[in-house]
């Protein structure tokens, strides 16, 4: 049997790249997908000021993980945050994250019509994150199917196809990152890139200057 390849083009009529069946059945729950272009045109969905806002809403979830990258130390802070918070960030390697900004945003929830092959009780939120360059939340496994896409700038993603890869966490964190992590692949996308994962795929998001992402995420099975 022939392996699926790893990436695919979106084109005008098929923005997986392949008809929905063929991605139900070869990709959903299985193997990691790169879509180039699957959002075209996408980067004014919501900016980093109004993300930065809802970061201070009381009803907000939002945090911030900030990367000593020389110590290799990680720190998590969680809002509500206050202006003056942001104020006072190092100018790299640290982001912000707020969940179910669908649930306060009309553009940001439209971005779920792109899904609709996939039943609508399985979605789950769409989180947001800006990241100063630099900035990510360190490699680790989600354990729900996540489509990330690419809005503002550009990030590098590693991530690791090998269903052998370690997946025992860090102890000196709060975070669960993975101990050990060897990329399989590594690539860069640009503003309209998806990323597909299915649960349990190690992967690893770094900020290539400023740029902002949107985590489309799905129940888990």
């Amino acid at each position: 049997m022939v392996t699926p390849p790893i990436e695919a083009h979106a084109r005008r009529n098929q923005p997986l790249g392949m008809p929905p069946a063929r991605f139900l059945r070869d990709y959903w729950q299985k193997r990691p997908l790169l879509i180039r272009a699957g959002f075209p045109n996408f980067h004014k969905c919501i900016f980093p000021e109004d993300l930065a806002g809802l970061a201070c809403e009381e009803a907000a979830l939002s945090r911030i993980v900030l990367h000593d990258a020389k110590r290799d130390r990680w720190t998590l802070r969680n809002g509500p945050f206050a202006k003056a918070d942001f104020a006072k960030l190092p100018k790299t390697h640290w982001t912000l994250l707020v969940q179910d900004v669908d649930k306060w945003d009309m553009d940001v929830a439209a971005l779920l019509d792109r899904f609709d092959f996939i039943p609508s009780w399985r979605v789950d939120d769409v989180m947001v994150s800006y990241a100063t360059d630099g900035g990510g939340v360190g490699p680790h496994v989600d354990n729900y199917d996540v489509f990330l896409v690419q809005g503002l700038g550009q990030r590098r993603w590693r991530i690791s196809s090998d269903p052998r890869a370690p997946k025992t966490f860090r102890a000196n964190t709060d975070l669960k990152l993975l101990r050990e992590f060897v990329p399989t692949h590594d690539w860069t996308v640009e503003p309209g890139d998806v990323l597909y994962l299915p649960p349990g795929v190690p992967h690893d998001g770094v900020a290539v200057g400023s740029c902002m992402t949107f985590s489309v995420g799905m129940r888990a099975p």
